[in-house]
């Protein structure tokens, strides 16, 4: 009999990590979880993981840092990125850091118990929208990040992202399993950081520069 695969998640949303757990059961092993950075360090190379299911943003960092630290105890685990963002920066960085894939949260059950599989046999596995931008990076045509926009951390990109694209607070704190409360502290952030006075000024800049 063949040996079922040894799945690790990674993701601070406890009820979209009790759904994933619930899916994935049935088709491999799932020997371990953690919620930040720090617990994934520590229990990825105690639970030996053929695969560790990464999401990119944790309340402690990123998902590229569980790959870099823990990929060096446990060589012989494979990473895919499991995320709510599409974004570039975030695609290049998680897959530059040594993720095998990298698969939006929209991903349906079947098609990411079959991302695990293909991952593990050493396959690379992206949502077909992703791809390009990673051809693109090691293809050294990626475009240059505004400085700007650098300022700004992982998380406000995303939280711009939703404002600037007409979501009320409500629903970007939906869409990333964050509080509304949340959303309102990065808002002010991103609102200090680009010197703009309000939402529309906000708006206004994110369209100028093609980021929604």
């Amino acid at each position: 009999m063949t040996a079922r695969i040894r799945v690790f998640l990674v993701d601070d949303h406890r009820l979209f990590l009790s759904g994933v757990r619930a899916e994935l059961r049935e088709h491999v092993d799932i020997v371990g979880e953690a919620e930040t950075v720090a617990e994934a360090v520590a229990g990825i190379p105690a639970a030996r993981p053929d695969v560790v299911l990464v999401d990119v943003h944790l309340p402690d960092g990123s998902g590229a840092e569980i790959i870099l630290r823990a990929g060096k105890a446990s060589p012989q685990a494979r990473f895919l990125a499991l995320s709510v963002s599409d974004a570039a920066e975030d695609v290049i960085a998680t897959i530059r850091a040594g993720a095998r894939g990298y698969v939006t949260k929209t991903i349906a059950p079947a098609e990411l118990a079959d991302a695990i599989v293909r991952v593990h046999g050493g396959d690379v596995v992206f949502s077909p929208r992703l791809a390009g931008f990673v051809l693109d990076a090691f293809a050294g045509s990626a475009p240059p990040i505004d400085p700007e926009v650098d300022q700004l951390t992982a998380r406000e990109r995303e939280v711009l992202r939703f404002i600037a694209r007409g979501y009320t607070y409500r629903e970007t704190a939906t869409e990333l399993h964050i509080s509304v409360k949340t959303v309102e502290t990065h808002v002010s952030a991103v609102l200090r950081k680009l010197q703009l006075s309000n939402r529309r000024e906000l708006t206004r800049w994110a369209e100028d520069r093609k980021f929604v």
